[in-house]
């Protein structure tokens, strides 16, 4: 009798663990774009002229944006945008790199870069690239630019993609944070992404 009894029980225990919900995926603000076959690495300098991989911040968020210095509102929303993310996440914020890639590397001099992109946070780097390997990079991650309203060589504005790329701390391409995300919606995702300290 006290082995069909434990029997019993033994079935009823896997029963109810049968019936518990199946953990669920992080629900993201930005879209998931986990497994996606492009955005893979980048060879960039960076304001500092060091030149940088996606493997020198391993460990670390990472989100990557394509824009320009001289951009009037896109860039500079999305730059303050992260900023202002990275400000709710308090101590974590250390662990998240931002990464600035110009579109306008004839106007945008490593010390237009310097001055500009840490403005935003001291953390964040401006990166460059030749005309030709900013070409090639763009293709890899599907980044689609080109002059407009041209006035003179020096004078003129760029239409460019504005989403950012965001990485997890092991390099995986995880999201696609669209423009005009607030930083309460940013550092949610950013913070999911984030292992337990």
């Amino acid at each position: 009798m006290t082995r069909w009894l434990a029997a019993v029980w033994t079935m009823a225990l896997f029963a109810l663990s049968a019936c518990q919900p199946a953990p669920q995926p992080p629900s993201f603000q930005a879209t998931d774009i986990t497994g996606a076959g492009f955005a893979r690495d980048f060879r960039l300098t960076d304001h500092n002229g060091r030149v940088r991989t996606l493997a020198d911040f391993k460990g670390k968020v990472v989100a990557i944006f394509f824009g320009y210095t001289h951009c009037p509102d896109v860039c500079p929303t999305t730059l303050s945008d992260f900023a202002a993310a990275l400000k709710l996440l308090g101590d974590q914020a250390g662990r998240i790199q931002v990464i600035f890639v110009t579109l306008d590397p004839q106007r945008d001099t490593p010390d237009i870069l310097k001055q500009f992109v840490p403005a935003f946070n001291p953390g964040f780097l401006g990166m460059y690239a030749d005309a030709e390997t900013l070409k090639q990079l763009a293709k890899e991650y599907k980044v689609v630019y080109q002059k407009t309203s041209v006035k003179a060589v020096d004078d003129y504005l760029i239409d460019h993609s504005a989403g950012t790329y965001i990485y997890d701390p092991k390099g995986n391409l995880r999201l696609l944070m669209p423009y005009g995300s607030s930083p309460e919606a940013i550092a949610h995702d950013l913070k999911l992404l984030l292992p337990p300290s």
